[in-house]
């Protein structure tokens, strides 16, 4: 079963071949192999699923087969799911995608695909402009890295789409560290159930103590910088354009063509209900309400007054209601995958949470805590880091990863007797650095974008496992520095 049949077939059959160097080999094995062995996303998160049952038995005393089933329907349907986060998240999503789409934002794209001249720039600049974008909303920089990508496809010939596409997604990871991140934003709303550190210290991390510290965007930074170098070195071989690669061009380009702008019946005058569709004054007020809100608010930033705040920016950005719903429901189509998945991630939450009788430890407890046993005040951070990277293949939502983990990293950091909101901060942050690299191979949030560029996951994930290789150890090297830097 695949979510995102190919579009393109001819140019991504051959990476790099004939190409010397370790990076290109090693590009050539992750492609060959993701390709091999890669199942489709929500098998996925079934065998994960299996995995982790079978790693309660192993770990956690006591457990029976039906508490092990009663925690997984606790976690999918029950009082634990995590549908009101999930609701967020996609909204986020969505939300970041119909602002992408509006005319303006459209045209903006298009001039900068214009400006690649080879498949390597054309990478980089599907790179930079995601990650500049996922800085501000990571939903919006998801889509704008694979939008921008279908356009410089359709521009550039003898390109691998593959790559451009992947190159995008590389710029997915710095989100954690941008003014969308989950767990940041948690830490600042006391009513957030994910915020743990105000739960267990009842103190709140506001963003100067978490995203805006040089201990959290200065490793950004440098992972921008890598990475970048890696997508111009990893730019696969120019390849003969064919006949069906031609007409791969023009079905992207088909797809963003401009909506039709006016709802007319044909050969007569609009109805009342179509000129009320087409009143921009209705959208204007919408966005005026919520600035207003904003301005009230104090210019609060957590996850809800992101998702008012793109709602709407989108709503602004079309003008007419008629456009907007138009592009909110196109929007919407490329989230059934996650719509799909999103309760089996709840279920291994709820697995992960599971304990048979007071007095037994959680598999997430087991699995953090031997991690983070015998850590300090310096390897805390980095302890963490590599914790999340683990839990992150189980549980690849950011809040959800953060309301796995978070209380065995906080109880650590307090049991050390740092409870000070910037060392709090630099916990949750490290947590957050795991996900943002753990991403590149764990295939969930992958899944919309490439259900905008009609690509099967086994043409993209292999140049990503190279990316989570350079990330991990940049990253990681930002988590052990974390406790030195202010």
């Amino acid at each position: 079963m695949s979510h995102t049949p190919d579009l393109v077939l001819d140019e991504e059959q051959t990476v790099r071949a004939g190409r010397p160097g370790p990076l290109h080999r090693f590009t050539d094995l992750s492609v060959r192999y993701v390709e091999k062995w890669m199942p489709d996303p929500y098998l996925f998160a079934v065998i994960l699923t299996i995995v982790v049952v079978a790693l309660i038995f192993a770990f956690v005393p006591d457990a029976s087969l039906g508490g092990v089933v009663d925690g997984w329907y606790k976690g999918v349907w029950g009082e634990g799911n995590i549908f009101t986060f999930a609701m967020q998240m996609i909204l986020i999503l969505v939300g970041g995608y119909t602002l992408a789409e509006a005319p303006l934002v459209k045209r903006g794209l298009q001039w900068l695909a214009s400006k690649p001249n080879n498949q390597a720039q054309g990478g980089l600049l599907c790179f930079g402009v995601a990650a500049l974008a996922c800085v501000v909303n990571w939903g919006l920089g998801l889509v704008v890295g694979a939008l921008l990508a279908r356009q410089v496809f359709a521009r550039l010939r003898s390109v691998n789409f593959a790559y451009l596409v992947a190159a995008g997604y590389m710029g997915y990871m710095v989100w954690t560290s941008g003014l969308s991140s989950s767990i940041a934003l948690a830490n600042t709303d006391k009513t957030s159930k994910l915020n743990i550190i105000w739960t267990q210290t009842h103190q709140l991390v506001p963003l100067s103590d978490t995203i805006f510290r040089p201990y959290s965007f200065l490793p950004m930074l440098v992972l921008a910088i890598v990475i970048g170098l890696l997508v111009h070195r990893m730019s696969p071989r120019p390849q003969a354009t064919t006949e069906q690669a031609d007409v791969d061009r023009e079905a992207l380009l088909a797809l963003d063509l401009p909506h039709d702008e006016r709802d007319e019946r044909s050969g007569g005058p609009r109805t009342f209900a179509e000129r009320l569709e087409n009143l921009w004054i209705l959208n204007v007020l919408v966005f005026v309400a919520g600035i207003a809100y904003f301005v009230r608010s104090g210019f609060k930033l957590n996850i809800g007054s992101m998702v008012m705040l793109f709602f709407i920016l989108g709503a602004l950005f079309h003008w007419t209601p008629m456009r907007f719903i138009r592009s909110f429901t196109e929007a919407a189509k490329t989230s059934g995958p996650l719509l799909l998945q999103y309760p089996l991630y709840g279920g291994i939450i709820g697995l992960l949470g599971y304990t048979p009788h007071s007095g037994v430890h959680p598999l997430q407890t087991v699995i953090a805590s031997a991690i983070v046993s015998h850590a300090t005040y310096y390897t805390l951070p980095f302890l963490n880091y590599l914790a999340s990277v683990v839990i992150s293949l189980f549980v690849p939502s950011g809040g959800g990863h953060w309301g796995v983990q978070g209380p065995v990293a906080v109880d650590a950091a307090v049991q050390l007797g740092q409870t000070s909101p910037a060392y709090l901060g630099k916990i949750s942050m490290s947590v957050a650095n795991g996900e943002a690299v753990a991403n590149m191979i764990q295939p969930f949030w992958l899944l919309p974008v490439l259900a905008i560029a009609k690509l099967n996951i086994r043409r993209v994930m292999g140049f990503t496992v190279v990316a989570f290789v350079v990330g991990f150890v940049v990253l990681g090297l930002g988590s052990l520095l974390m406790p030195l830097l202010p």
